[in-house]
Formats: C-alpha cells, structure tokens, sequence
C-alpha cells in the first residue's frame, strides 16, 4: 500500500545519507591510496547522480588528475568535468596540468587530455589552451589529430572568435589521411560555413569529392553502418553543400551529379539511408534549383508518404513541405497523399500535415482542401489542432477564395465549428464584405443582393438550432437584421432524395415569420446561455425586421403583424429592466419604435414614414449627415457656441484658401 512505499522511501533516503556521510569521512582520512581514491570518486560520481552534494570531494578529482597512473587520471578528468558547474573555480585548477599532458610524449595521455578539454573547457580557459591545441593537430597519431579537432570545435562553440583565425588549419585538416580526423574537422566547418559561407565556396570542390569518394565506397570498411558508407560524415557534408549552394549557381552546379547518385544509393531500405535521402531533398532544395535533383526528390518523398511507419510519414510530409515552399508545382501530385495523413492518430503528423496543406493550397485546390480541413476541424477535439485549423482556412479563404458566396459560406462554416478560436477580426471582414460587396465584384446591385440573399438562406436556417456559437450568433443577427427582408425571395430547398430517412424539413419564412423566430431566440435562455451581449445584438434585429413588418403591413397579413408586435412588446419589457445596461437600453429603444408603428396608438398613425427613416433598408454603410446641410445638421450646437461666445471665446476663422501655397 501507499503507507508501505513511502516506508520504504525514506529508508532508502536514509541509507543513502548514511552512505555520503561514510564516503566524506573515508575521503578525508589520511594515507588513502591512489587506487582506492579512484574507487571512491566513482562512487561521488553516484552521489551527485541521486541529487546529494558531494562538494566535499571535488578537490580530491582535482588531484587525481595528476596521477602518473592513466586510468587514475581519466577517473580525475572524468569526475571534474561530471560535478563542477562551468563556472566554478575548481576549473581553473586544472589548466596547468592539462597543459602538462598535452605536451606529454606519451599520446595516450594527451588524448586523455584533450577528451577532459572537451567537457572542462570554458571561454576564459581557452587563450591558454588553444595553441597547443593547434599544435596538436599535426600530432603523428591519428587519434590525437581527431582529438584536436574535436577540440577546436568545442572552443568554436564557447567563443567563435577566439578560432575564427584557424580556417586555413581546418582546411588543412580536411585533407588529412585518415577518414576519422577528416569527419572530426568537418563539425567545426559546418559551424564556420553556417555563421560565413562567403569565405569558404573555394572548398565545394573538395567537399564534393570527399562526398563522392564517401558514396562510392572508397573509404574501409571500418566506417561502414549497416552497409552505408560513413553516413554521419554524409549527413554532414550534405548540410554544408546546402549552406554553400543556397542562391549560388556556380556553387549549385558542381552538387548536382553527387547529389543525384548520394539519392540514388542510399535508398537500401534501411533507416540510416532513409535519413541520408531526407537530407538530400533538404539540400537539393536549399541550393540553385536543377528540375531533375527536384524530381528525384519529389519521387523519394512520395515513397515516405505512402509508408505505414509514422517516423518515415513525417519525413515524408517534412520534405514534401519544403520542395513545396519553393516549388509549388510539385503539390498537386501528392495532395491526395497529404490529405489521407490528416487521419492520422498521431499528432505530430496532424500538426504537420496542417502545415502542408496550407503551404499547398492555391486558386486551383483551395476548395478541395478547404473541404478536408473543415472534416478535420468537425472530428478534431484537439484545441491546438483546432485553433491551428481555424486560422489556416480563414487565411486561406480570404486569400484564395473563387468568389464571394464561397467565402461567405467557408467563413459561416469556420464559425459554427470554430466558435470563439475564430480572430474577431475574421467576423468583421464577413460583415463588411455582405454590407459592401468586393472591391473586384462586377456584377453589381444584382451580385450583392445574391450574396445577401445566401448569407441570409444560412443564417435564417440556424434560428432552430439548439446551440450557436457566439461569434456566429453575432453575425447572424446583423445579417438577419439588416438583409432579413431577402428571406422572402429565398427558394425553398428540394426535399431530401430518400423518402424513407427521418430527416427534418427545412423552415420557410416569411419576413414576419422570422421576426417571431428571431424574438423567440432572444427570449430562450437555454439557447443563449446567459449571454447579455448575443441578446443586445438579437433585440436591435428584432428592432430592425419588427419595424419593416409594422410598416409594410396590409389588412391580408393584420393577424401576423399583430403577432409580431404583441411578442415584440414582451420581449422588449421582460428585458428592459435588465442588469445589463446595454440590452436594456435596446429595449427601451425598442418600445420606443414599437410605439411610433401605425396602429399603436391614435396618435402613432402619422408616423410611419418616421419609423422608416429612422430604421431604413440597407442604410448600414450610409452617412446619416449626408445630403443634409451642415449648419442645419450642427444645429443642436448653436447653444453651446453662443454661450462660449459670451464667455469670451475667440470666433470660429475658417482657413483662408491661398492659391500661392501650392507654388
């Protein structure tokens, strides 16, 4: 049980502890040999593993390292570099003796050295290592040349200019006999090429024939893994090859041919060669691009597509994605591939084949892929998934859309699914564009009524929805609001084809009709769910249609128009005592328009061209003040103006139209 476990926890703890305290006495007692102080500096090796300190025993590696004996001076090395923190001054200790072994003639006991550089060495450390470091780099064994590049690299990482002045002995280095030390100097070139390729393009032929000596087999044996030449050094004469050729021509040209046949050799099937062909469509798509090297690329890239491993589909969607993003045309082949992988259980391939697909979409496809992201959205229950699907189709609507009702239905659709992850801005671009139309829309008065008239269709459909979004409900009652009187010339939808399916008919409405459905929703406390903002929004549409029922009625439609008045007339004052101060103020406006309808009131009957002025059709893009004369409508303000004329204030001088101030 749980009590047992924490019993035995805390007996382990304390064991633990009684174990330090032994090791820290031993440690100090005098006469301890050499070959036993090795043994004790593995076990504070362990110590600091468990999470203890074992501070006590630094000083104690420090010395060790001075032993004659070389596997006692590995111990000491190897425990100095595993327990000081790079800042702690026990380091510095070190720097003689490192020095003393790096000119020893034995080269077991500079390797030792240079392997303790690696992991002991810091920035301040580096002035009194690095000559002899450089020095050591023509050593006649092999293994220390290899250690000393590798060293190098190490300063390189802790201060790049303190080696910025060894290219010339790096490009030596490169040429060295032995592969080992040739792949060791090719870390600390990567490094230098990356930070300043300009200063390095003389050297692409070498890198080309080293890759080309490395891919046809011409080094031993030894460097082989499962039967693929040396290809860490591959991987990393690939990489560099990128760096060289990016927006070089001449560099790019020289690639091409080791390019093709590093591709072609390395697909033997296995995971090492899997990864030397994605390292390859890396480069042929970073350097000047050759349409052959693409298409083998793009042809390697499909194959990992179509795997039922995971690790070579995501290579396969991670390539694809970047011969993509500079070459489009190669997208559509594989789209349906990509597509398939957005069914995928594993996230990672979700996440990335998004991107994919967003990367692909262009006029031709947008709809194609716009239908599959929005199946993914509707399944997905993945939050970062679907607010990643959110904002890639509404940029991709916006910017790829085939025409306005297209648009307007992709974005009502993003809504419904996407609630509240849809950018309130993607809501106001969907009004703005019902109210006004497209900037490049050509077919006019006609074409906006259509496109109003659809959103109108859409929107007039959800009012018996049990549950809206918000950020739908929102657009919705502007629209309906402002358009509602187009439900009249909607068609009413075909009946389903299958007679037999349980399929509810669609609602058609009348403009009174969808008066009461939309004042019905205002008063449905379940269907908004306490939203005050959605309901404010609600009773102005009701405002709106109400107003243009009461105004067009004739004596055939008297029953509905007083229907819509009565059921206006309560909603308006169950909320117009409202804690919100906003929808009560809606409401008390609407009894105030309701009160000016014809039939109200004797004294109401005159004032329906009032009411239709003051809530006309369309009239949302409108300046209210245009066409009225400015002092007629600045009128109000004349009080004002003579008060602060009699206070003293200077009179209003309009500016003086000097023709001269354009000369």
């Amino acid at each position: 049980d749980d009590d047992a476990v924490l019993l035995l926890l805390r007996l382990g703890l304390a064991n633990r502890l009684d174990e330090v305290a032994t090791l820290k006495k031993r440690m100090i007692e005098p006469n301890v040999s050499k070959k036993k102080m090795k043994e004790f500096l593995i076990r504070l090796v362990y110590v600091e593993m468990l999470g203890h300190d074992a501070s006590f025993g630094y000083i104690k590696a420090i010395e060790l390292a001075a032993s004659k004996n070389l596997v006692q001076k590995r111990v000491g090395y190897l425990c100095s570099g595993l327990c000081l923190a790079p800042s702690h001054e026990f380091r510095f200790m070190l720097v003689n003796q490192l020095q003393q072994d790096m000119a020893s003639a034995n080269f077991l006991e500079v390797a030792a050295a240079l392997s303790a550089v690696n992991r002991l060495a810091t920035s301040d450390m580096i002035p009194a290592l690095v000559d002899r470091v450089v020095k050591l780099g023509t050593h006649a064994k092999e293994l220390v040349r290899k250690k000393a590049a590798m060293a190098l690299h190490r300063f390189h990482q802790l201060d790049p200019a303190a080696v910025a002045h060894l290219g010339d002995a790096m490009r030596r280095t490169l040429c060295d006999k032995d592969p080992s030390v040739m792949a060791a100097a090719l870390c600390l070139l990567h490094d230098m090429i990356q930070t300043k390729p300009s200063g390095f393009k003389e050297l692409v032929p070498s890198f080309v024939s080293i890759l080309k000596q490395i891919v046809e087999h011409r080094l031993p044996r030894d460097f082989d893994y499962h039967r693929i030449p040396a290809p860490w050094a591959q991987l990393r004469l690939l990489r560099i090859l990128a760096h060289l050729g990016k927006a070089d021509q001449a560099a790019s040209e020289g690639c091409y041919e080791v390019l093709s046949d590093c591709m072609r050799r390395a697909d033997a099937g296995i995971n090492v060669g899997y990864a030397i062909i994605y390292e390859c469509v890396r480069t042929v798509t970073a350097i000047y691009p050759n349409a052959t090297l693409l298409d083998e690329a793009a042809r390697s890239i499909s194959r990992f597509l179509a795997s039922e491993n995971n690790n070579l589909k995501y290579l396969g969607i991670t390539g694809l994605a970047r011969v993509v993003e500079s070459h489009p045309k190669y997208a559509a082949e594989h789209q349906l591939a990509v597509i398939d992988c957005l069914e995928d259980v594993d996230d990672t391939i979700k996440r990335n084949t998004l991107d994919l697909l967003y990367r692909m979409i262009n006029p031709v496809n947008v709809e194609f892929i716009a239908t599959k992201l929005l199946q993914s959205l509707e399944s997905s229950t993945d939050e970062f998934l679907r607010k990643a699907l959110v904002s890639r189709l509404c940029v991709a609507a916006e910017r790829f859309a085939p025409s306005n009702e297209w648009y307007v239905a992709t974005v009502i659709k993003v809504l419904e699914l996407g609630g509240d992850l849809v950018p309130p801005d993607v809501a106001q671009t969907l009004v703005a564009l019902v109210a006004e139309g497209s900037p490049d829309d050509d077919e006019g008065p006609e074409g906006w009524d259509a496109l109003r008239g659809s959103a109108v269709a859409s929107f007039s459909s959800m009012l018996e929805w049990e549950s809206v979004p918000d950020a739908l409900l929102h657009v919705m009652a502007w629209v309906l609001g402002e358009y509602g009187d187009l439900v009249e010339a909607i068609e009413p939808p075909e009946p389903p084809a299958d007679d037999d399916e349980e399929t509810k008919e669609p609602v058609v409405y009348t403009l009174p009709s969808l008066t009461l459905a939309v004042l019905d929703l205002c008063a449905d406390d379940a269907r908004l769910r306490g939203s005050a903002r959605s309901r404010a929004l609600l009773v102005t549409a009701a405002t709106k249609l109400a107003a243009r029922v009461v105004v067009d009625a004739d004596a055939a439609a008297l029953d509905e128009t007083n229907a819509v008045r009565f059921k206006a007339e309560a909603v308006a004052r169950r909320f117009a005592s409202s804690q919100d101060l906003d929808l009560q103020q809606r409401c008390i406006e609407f009894l105030g328009v309701l009160a000016l309808a014809p039939g109200a009131s004797p004294a109401a009957n005159g004032d329906a061209d009032v009411l239709a002025d003051a809530l006309p059709y369309d009239a949302s893009l409108e300046d209210p003040l245009e066409g009225a004369a400015a002092d007629d409508a600045l009128a109000f303000l004349d009080k004002f103006v003579a008060s602060a004329l009699a206070a003293g204030a200077a009179p209003y001088a309009p500016p003086r139209d000097d023709d001269d101030d354009d000369d």
